[in-house]
This record gives C-alpha cells, structure tokens and sequence, in this order.
C-alpha cells in the first residue's frame, strides 16, 4: 500500500526537476529526440567520453560562432538581392503642344428667321416646298391685296386736295397781311392829325379799331395755313400706310438660304404673326459651346479652333464670340466658332466635339499603359530616379492621341517605367531596361 505514494513522489520529483533543471535538455529533446537525454544521462553517471584538450573546445567554439553569424548574415543578403525589380523604362523629352481647351457642343445656323405675316389676308402664291434654295428677296408669300388699292386712292386724293388749298391759304395770308399793313398806317396818320389838331378823336378810335381787326385777320389767315399744313401732312400719313399695307402683302426672303418649312399654302387665310416660311442660313455655320469658368481664361477672339462631328467630319474655324456674362444654372459661358460651310455638308444641330487652340504647354507624350495611381489615388507614372531606385511623379493628363497620352507635371528629361510599374514602389532599386521614346 505504501509503495505506489513512495512511487508517485519520485516521478513526480523527477519531472520538477527536469522542468527546472534540465528545461533547455527537455525543449531539446522535444526537438530533436531522446539522444541529448541519453548523452546527459551517460555524463551525470560518468560513461561519457571527457574531450581530448582544452584547447579543442575552445578552438571549436569560434568556429561554431563564426558559422552562425554567418548563416544569421546570409538572409539578409539574399532578401537585399531579391528587391532589386528589373522594369523597362522609356527615355523621354518634353515637346511643345498646343493646350487645347476641349468642349462639347452642337452645330447651329448662322441665322435662322421665321417669315411671319403682318397684316391679315388670303395667300395667292403658290407654295414653295422645304429644302428649297431661296435668294435674298425672293417672294415667299403673297396676299389678296382686296380693297387696298382702293384705299390707297383714297389717301392719295385726299392729300391732293390738302395740296390744293394750300395757294388760297396762303393769298389769304397775303391779303390779311396787306389789310393789317393799311390799317397800321391809318393808325399811324390819325394818331398825328390828332396831335396837331387836325383829326378828331372818333378818327383815331376808328383806325385804331381797323388795326386791331387787321392783326385777327391775319391771325386767322395764319391759322387757316396751318390746318392746310396739317391737312396736308395727315394725308401723306394715309397714303404712306396705305402704300406700307400693300407692302406687306408680299413676304420675301430677308436673306439668301434654305427653307427649313413650306410656304403657306394657296387659298390659307394668313393673319398678323402667322407663319409663312422659316428660313435658314447654313454658309457659314456656327458651333456653339459652353466652357467652364476654369478654362475661359484661356480662349481670345478670333483662336483658331478645330471640331469632330459626330458623323466623323472634322471642320476648322475660328472663335466669333466668347460670352462675358455665366449662365446662371451651370456657370458656364457661351462661345461661338464660325466655319465656311459652301456645300451646305454641315447640318444644323449636329453634336461635335469642339477644340479651341491655346497656349502652348510642354507635354510628354507616353503610353497610356504607363500611368498609375498611388497609394492616395494620384494619377502619375512611376521613373527611374538617381541611383536606379524607383520614384513616383504625378501628372496632369492633356490630351489622348492616337500614339499615346500626352501629360505635363514632369521635367524635360525623364526616364519613365513603361513595363513594370505596378510591381515597384518608391525607393525599391532597380535593374532597367532602356527604349527610345518615339520622335
């Protein structure tokens, strides 16, 4: 009964002391198996080999030490080797380009007019289909004229009469004027004879009463011309709106273009501000756009600008016109490009893609495969910096060509990574490969 208790308390001594003791033994064992625990029991009971010299042990450890440096040194080593990114890189140098300020836009008539009667009647002309050319001129409507001519003579003969009157008018003028001269002198003689006694006073009041009744005449006389006057000129009046509403009979073409409507039919009855045609001027055209406010500074009068239709034509022209008041909503500004269109190939209200020549700029051009991002979201290519260590640059994208993506923010001479920019980062060493960049 006595023997199991006796038992337990020497394995379990045995364990504490190999787990205090011998904790470095029993990790190694662990490891390795129970040879170093053989070698350590042989040493305690004496059965192993003692070593031949001192000097062995203390030649071996060293060498032992050196051999773990070494190892402990060769990791970093081959982990410096392994950072070394072999890329290929692209020699460029900046160039001159034009900074073209790009917009979208449409295409629009040079004038657009709709013909629009203004007095009221029956169109007796016969229509004019759309599409048509018309010259400046041209008749596009006519209207019954009805009793207008009628009308006209009468206006016309009332300002023939008013003429008429205007000599009886006037020899009344006359005679008035020669009365009131008489009576002036009557007056004049009847004041002296009284003076010296040889007129008495009913004399005097009667030629001064003549006098007075002279200036009414010719007072009246002067009235009666004026009414001949007015009489005259309000007859000229009727003749002249007469004249103006047989005018307006007849709606002709303000300009040279095409129709974009047919004419008002035969037999339609027109009234003030109705329809008869609307005419457009395509030669020459306009393109009109809206810059923003950051680019408007950047466009003058009278820049040459170039355009992309949508159907694939290009048109050239130049700026006519560049707002100087924002549209309220978009805060943007109007701008104008008159282009020669003598065969009429460009229509109105096509979309075109407008581009308007400014100053220039000093531009790599790249491939498009060589921008990147880095960790913020930066646009930028990577380029081989001093001593073959990787560099990030942002740029600032111009324009897209057909050879490739032209970009400003780099320095005239650079050495961009065009293969293998997405497996370095800034201050990785590099190992690269060199092309030319295009001329």
């Amino acid at each position: 009964m006595r023997l199991i208790p006796i038992l337990t308390a020497i394995v379990v001594s045995a364990v504490l002391y190999l787990l205090v003791m011998e904790r470095d033994l029993l990790f190694q064992v662990a490891q390795e198996g129970v040879a170093p625990l053989q070698e350590r029991v042989e040493e305690l009971t004496g059965d192993a080999q003692p070593p031949t010299g001192a000097e062995t042990v203390d030649t071996a450890a060293p060498a032992d030490t050196q051999t773990a440096q070494t190892a402990a040194q060769q990791p970093s080593a081959q982990e410096n080797v392994q950072q070394v990114v072999s890329v290929v890189a692209q020699r460029s140098t900046a160039r001159t380009v034009d900074s073209a300020v790009i917009l979208r836009g449409e295409t629009q008539a040079y004038r657009q007019v709709e013909a629009r009667a203004e007095t009221s009647g029956q169109v007796i002309s016969q229509p004019l289909r759309k599409g048509a050319e018309i010259s400046k001129g041209q008749v596009l409507c006519k209207i019954d004229a009805g009793t207008r001519q009628a009308t006209l003579k009468e206006a016309e003969s009332r300002l023939a009469e008013a003429r008429a009157r205007v000599p009886e008018a006037q020899s009344r003028m006359e005679e008035a004027k020669a009365r009131l001269e008489e009576a002036r002198i009557n007056d004049n003689a009847a004041s002296k004879l009284s003076v010296e006694g040889f007129a008495s006073g009913t004399r005097v009041a009667t030629a001064r009463a003549n006098l007075r009744s002279a200036e009414a005449a010719v007072q009246t006389a002067k009235a009666g011309l004026q009414g001949t006057q007015s009489a005259i000129q309000s007859a000229e009046a009727a003749v002249a709106a007469a004249r103006k509403e047989i005018e307006r009979l007849t709606i002709s073409a303000p300009f040279a273009g095409l129709l974009e409507s047919d004419t008002a039919e035969v037999g339609s009855l027109l009234q003030p501000g109705g329809l008869c045609a609307t005419v457009i001027q395509l030669d020459p055209i306009k393109l009109v756009g809206f810059v923003p406010e950051t680019e408007v500074g950047r466009i003058n009068i009278g820049a040459p600008a170039r355009a992309r239709l949508a159907s694939g034509d290009q048109v050239k022209g130049r700026v006519t016109f560049l707002s100087r008041s924002a549209d309220p909503t978009t805060r943007t500004f109007r701008v104008e490009i008159e282009v020669a269109n003598p065969d009429g190939a460009v229509r109105d209200g096509q979309t075109a893609e407008i581009g308007i020549a400014a100053d220039g700029a000093r531009a790599h051009l790249l491939p498009a495969s060589a921008l990147t991002l880095d960790d913020d979201g930066t646009l930028g290519v990577r380029i081989v910096g001093d001593g073959d260590v990787a560099a990030f640059r942002p740029v600032t994208l111009l324009r897209d060509t057909a050879e490739g993506v032209l970009v400003t923010g780099l320095s005239d001479q650079v050495d961009v990574i065009v293969v293998g920019q997405e497996f370095v980062t800034a201050g990785v060493p590099l190992d690269p490969t060199f092309n030319e960049a295009k001329p």
